[in-house]
């Protein structure tokens, strides 16, 4: 496949957001995001932020390192631990663009609520969260830079409402966001049986696309970025599924689950699932 484009990704390791774990397994209670670069000659495009403001600012001296002029950002959702960056990068790189969909838009206002970014994010990293700005609409399916395809693949609601891939057709590239997780246990918090059921629908529509690269929202920064996770986060979700069946409460489901899908990093968000997925089977 023949191009003149690049990328790299950049991750930053924190602290999960679940803390109130059972005992055990204290080497997988943290979750990595990621932020990802793609460049050609001279401009180049960024793909979500991050949470704090050190995090953020560590993104941008890396994205200066890279030598481009930086055209764009786009932001896959709105969850704050991808999205808190905009003032930061806006105040870096004034010729960017900061670029999301409305979906995105309007979670990343929710997030913004002082209910959210001070009672929830303020309180697991006290005095660390960035003022909180907003990215520019984008309508349409996509957008240009230097004359490369950037194409918006719209998942709908998986792990949050709204949630988008970015895909670049001649490299064979999808940035997924949230909707492809590697090596980490997704968020499943916000979800109900017929979003999760959307969500693999959402993962195979990206399959069909036949990627050569996917860069999860969250991996274990070693890990390659493979279109295998994919079909890993479909079984994951399966295998949810399937559980909630068998287990009888949320220690039982987390065991089980821990059985069947061993050394994923972020540990806190399968407890959450646990709790949450034997409750929507009780009611």
């Amino acid at each position: 496949m023949a191009t003149d484009l690049s990328f790299a990704v950049h991750t930053e390791r924190r602290e999960g957001l679940t803390r109130d774990l059972p005992a055990g397994n204290e080497e997988w209670r943290w979750v990595a995001n990621t932020s990802t670069l793609i460049w050609g000659e001279h401009e180049a495009v960024l793909v979500d932020t991050f949470t704090t403001v050190e995090q953020n600012q560590r993104l941008i001296e890396w994205v200066r390192t890279h030598g481009r002029t930086l055209a764009a950002v786009y932001l896959t959702h709105g969850h704050g631990d991808h999205a808190f960056g905009v003032g930061q990068l806006r105040a870096a790189f004034p010729g960017a663009r900061i670029l999301a969909t409305r979906g995105t838009l309007a979670e990343l206002e929710v997030q913004a609520r002082p209910e959210f970014r001070d009672d929830f994010w303020g309180r697991l990293f006290p005095g660390q969260i960035p003022n909180i700005e907003f990215p520019d609409v984008i309508e349409g399916s996509g957008f240009t830079v230097a004359g490369h395809e950037f194409r918006i693949i719209e998942a709908g609601d998986t792990d949050t409402r709204g949630t988008t891939s970015l895909w670049v057709p001649e490299m064979g590239l999808i940035v997924a966001g949230d909707v492809v997780y590697n090596a980490t246990y997704p968020y499943l918090a916000e979800t109900t049986p017929s979003i999760r059921a959307n969500w693999v629908t959402a993962l195979m529509r990206l399959r069909e696309l036949q990627p050569r690269w996917v860069v999860s929202g969250h991996k274990q920064p070693e890990r390659d970025d493979s279109p295998s996770d994919i079909d890993a986060t479909i079984q994951y979700l399966r295998d949810i599924e399937e559980t909630a069946t068998t287990s009888r409460d949320p220690d039982e489901f987390y065991e089980r689950m821990l059985a069947k899908q061993p050394g994923r990093a972020n540990i806190g968000s399968l407890w959450g699932a646990a709790k949450l997925v034997t409750a929507e089977m009780a009611n």
